[in-house]
């Protein structure tokens, strides 16, 4: 009898596993079919059809690092040559064309090893193509991963690119990218008097547009040299648009390694522009940030030289802050980290310098935390800039 009940019992679990199983396998194969229906976004360097053919017999000039690839991780610069584009120079930005350079390191002219074609650095003191540098090019590509912040210095480069196409009559194709960050406009505005490399044109801080539709503007509304505008044309992505998550294809930059850290980035740059860390130095930039002058907290950090940090702030020393690792993702820029730390530093006359200014774009930002106004007020300030800001970048975009 014992028997007879152990049999039945193997036979009612075995049915209700095999059912299981089924359903389970039916739920996964359900999810893959959703998955494989699902249209996946080609960047503008994927929809090579629209291009290849405004690269014909045309002399080639790109501006690329390492970001410039296509969905099968080939890099562009190998991916004309073999379509058997007459590539002839490559121009780099900040990080230099293999994207290893630290933040704010001098990037020197060289030879790719790989193709042997020349690099001539865009960042340092040769931030605008010369006429001698551009001599022989018939028509010049840019292709980098953009991330939607006003100082992140791809979108400078990207002006001083059209403005030098324009002034020497050379055509500008740029190959569209989604933009990480989404719609999100947030910010204050950047103020005339303040605008330098990390901050170029009167825009928000997070402008909320590709760096197709960014070009767009730049040229639209005149805010080349000279109002000259040069002659544009850009390759977009297909099935996208910008209320859709996007995961990198390659780091944008050694210090941004994760999408986390590109969401958090805008907020917590800020911090560039005071006595704390974001976590250079660490594994975990611009996702914790830090400070051995804030108060003590369970979480620390001690940052030491890394890939893409080689004198980090704060070398050596233990730094007390916030861990932001896990925090949800933003979908506005956030100051209450930066108004925190500046509450509980032990020396506030330390705590802002003067980048800060160049960052924020705006001598009132700091003002308005040193004065102790909550951000919702702050926030408030920027309203009516933003409102006809959205207004204007309406005319420019592509999604």
């Amino acid at each position: 009898m014992i028997k007879f009940i152990a049999k039945c019992v193997l036979i009612v679990a075995s049915m209700f596993y095999t059912t299981s199983y089924s359903s389970s396998l039916q739920t996964i194969a359900k999810n893959n079919t959703q998955e494989l229906n699902a249209p996946a976004i080609k960047t503008g360097a994927d929809n090579y059809e629209k291009y290849l053919p405004l690269l014909k017999d045309k002399k080639v000039g790109i501006v690329t690092n390492q970001t410039g690839i296509l969905t099968n991780k080939t890099h562009l610069v190998d991916f004309l040559l073999e379509k058997k584009i007459a590539v002839q120079t490559i121009f780099a930005p900040e990080h230099g064309f293999r994207g290893t350079a630290d933040a704010g390191e001098h990037v020197v002219d060289g030879k790719d090893p790989k193709t042997g074609l020349s690099i001539i650095s865009l960042y340092g003191d040769n931030k605008k193509p010369k006429a001698a540098q551009l001599a022989g090019i018939d028509v010049m590509i840019f292709d980098l991963q953009d991330v939607g912040a006003r100082f992140y210095t791809y979108i400078s480069s990207s002006h001083y690119v059209m403005e030098a196409c324009a002034e020497n009559g050379i055509p500008l194709i740029i190959l569209d990218r989604p933009n990480p960050n989404g719609g999100i406009v947030d910010g204050p505005l950047l103020e005339k008097e303040f605008t330098s490399f990390v901050g170029m044109h009167p825009i928000p801080l997070l402008h909320g547009m590709t760096i197709g539709e960014y070009a767009q503007m730049i040229n639209g509304e005149k805010w080349l040299k000279n109002e000259v505008q040069c002659k544009l044309t850009v390759i977009p992505c297909v099935d996208y648009n910008r209320k859709m998550e996007y995961s990198l294809l390659a780091k944008p930059s050694p210090n941004l390694p994760n999408d986390q850290s590109i969401n958090l980035y805008a907020s917590l740059c800020l911090f560039e522009g005071t006595n704390v860390s974001m976590g250079r130095g660490t594994e975990k930039q611009f996702q914790i940030y830090g400070s051995p002058f804030l108060t003590k907290t369970n979480f620390s950090f001690t940052p030491k030289p890394n890939f893409g940090a080689k004198d980090p702030l704060y070398n050596g020393k233990e730094c007390f802050g916030e861990d932001l690792t896990s925090y949800p993702k933003l979908t506005r820029l956030e100051l209450k980290w930066l108004i925190k730390a500046y509450q509980n530093t032990s020396d506030k006359t330390k705590f802002f310098n003067p980048f800060f200014t160049k960052l924020a774009g705006t001598k009132k930002l700091q003002q308005q935390i040193e004065s102790g106004i909550s951000e919702d007020k702050i926030r408030k300030t920027w309203q009516k800039d933003l409102e006809a800001f959205k207004k204007m970048r309406t005319k420019y975009l592509i999604y």
